[in-house]
């Protein structure tokens, strides 16, 4: 099981992190400032650190210099609400292997959280998810059912890539939307429902159970 260190100092994007990679199977550990992530980077055996800029104490360029100067070999995926473009040169430069900024789909994160430990031998590549009589290339993008191939949109994707790394497990609302529509969501949208529509009608309106006032399940 592959571990990550997260470094951010907003309690709120923090704990959503957590929850959204510990559900897809990873182990996290957080830290609030810099200087605890490079000493946590030093001393203890992570596969990945979500690394953000404007931390306490010293920030996330000096992090990543200290595990330059080091040749630290741990990927780093910055993730800042800093979207200029020599923010991003910087980081990158000092040897972050990718740059995500804030807002952000929670799915999109973890694709490139995967890519990143795929790259450095730590996670194996999962190309193809199948439950519930459903499968899905994640590299095309095409679902097939048993009455044939669905062509989906973004969201539509990363909502059934969602149920199918839980195939049976109830998932609430918030965590549907917290996953493919960011940690900036609205509580009160039905846009889930609306979508999981959209699932029905592709892919079998039998597959996806509705949980009375908590959310859906894929059914096994």
């Amino acid at each position: 099981m592959s571990r990550i260190l997260i470094a951010e100092d907003e309690p709120r994007l923090s704990s959503f992190l957590v929850k959204g990679l510990r559900a897809a199977g990873y182990t996290t550990t957080v830290c609030e400032d810099g200087d605890r992530a490079a000493d946590l980077a030093r001393a203890a055996e992570f596969d990945l650190l979500i690394l953000d800029i404007g931390l306490p104490g010293q920030d996330g360029f000096a992090v990543l210099r200290a595990l330059q100067a080091r040749q630290e070999r741990l990927p780093v995926l910055v993730l800042t609400a800093r979207d200029e473009v020599e923010d991003m040169v910087t980081g990158l430069d000092l040897g972050a292997d990718d740059y995500v900024t804030k807002p952000f789909v929670f799915d999109a994160l973890l694709a490139r959280v995967r890519a990143r430990l795929r790259q450095a031998g730590g996670e194996p590549p999962t190309l193809i998810l199948s439950a519930g009589g459903i499968t899905l290339d994640v590299r095309t993008r095409r679902a097939a059912a048993d009455d044939g191939e669905a062509e989906l949109t973004a969201k539509e994707f990363s909502l059934l890539e969602t149920f199918l790394r839980h195939p049976g497990q109830v998932l609430t609302r918030e965590q549907l939307l917290s996953h493919v529509w960011g940690y900036d969501f609205d509580p009160g949208s039905n846009v889930v429902d609306v979508y999981v529509g959209y699932l029905r009608r592709k892919l079998g309106s039998e597959r996806f159970e509705t949980v009375r006032g908590i959310g859906y399940r894929l059914k096994p």
